[in-house]
């Protein structure tokens, strides 16, 4: 039962392998979105937590986050957890760290898909292209300007967490630009030997 974090800018493909991940190996995937976006609706004291948050138009804190994520490792996952826009910064990296610790669980991987930025930019274009071939609603985060500053974001925040985890041994690279069939084995490969 590996618990593993996938790592990697926005459209490195880690929803897309995360969902394989569910659908082959029975992982639960704890994206943070998802999780707000249930807990707002759930009538738990927690949610109303988060609803006030959101509602104010205020960011929800780390400690929210955490408390989620504590709520649902509670209820066990028999394949193991794929954590998914969590950690964000290492200030969060250090919470999960203690959270899983304290609840006896351990990381057995985090996963970097390593891409080309400007073959990221072009992905971005073309699932945009896609969309609106296919008549159907474009992202509003899928235009260049709008990825860009995505970008910028997570190098500004979330890459130091590939030093972080290099230096607890736990990091392992992907090649992210790789099909994706090809990535999901390599995937597979790395949780194999969890």
């Amino acid at each position: 039962m590996p618990n593993i974090i996938l790592l990697g800018p926005p459209g490195a493909g880690k929803g897309t392998q995360a969902q394989r991940l569910v659908d082959a190996r029975g992982m639960v995937q704890l994206s943070t979105g998802d999780m707000l976006r249930a807990a707002r609706t759930s009538g738990t004291e927690m949610g109303r937590k988060v609803a006030a948050v959101l509602d104010g138009g205020g960011l929800v804190t780390d400690d929210i986050v955490i408390g989620l994520i504590e709520e649902r490792l509670a209820q066990g996952a028999t394949g193991g957890f794929i954590f998914d826009g969590f950690p964000r910064t290492l200030r969060q990296a250090d919470a999960l760290a203690e959270l899983l610790a304290r609840k006896g669980l351990k990381l057995d991987a985090v996963i970097e898909l390593v891409v080309d930025d400007a073959a990221l930019v072009g992905r971005i274009v073309k699932r945009a292209e896609e969309a609106r071939a296919a008549g159907q609603p474009v992202r509003k985060d899928d235009t260049p300007e709008v990825f860009e500053v995505r970008l910028r974001e997570y190098y500004k925040n979330t890459a130091p967490l590939i030093g972080y985890y290099w230096a607890t041994r736990d990091l392992v690279q992907v090649d992210g630009m790789a099909g994706m069939q090809t990535v999901a084995e390599a995937i597979a490969k790395v949780l194999d030997k969890a």
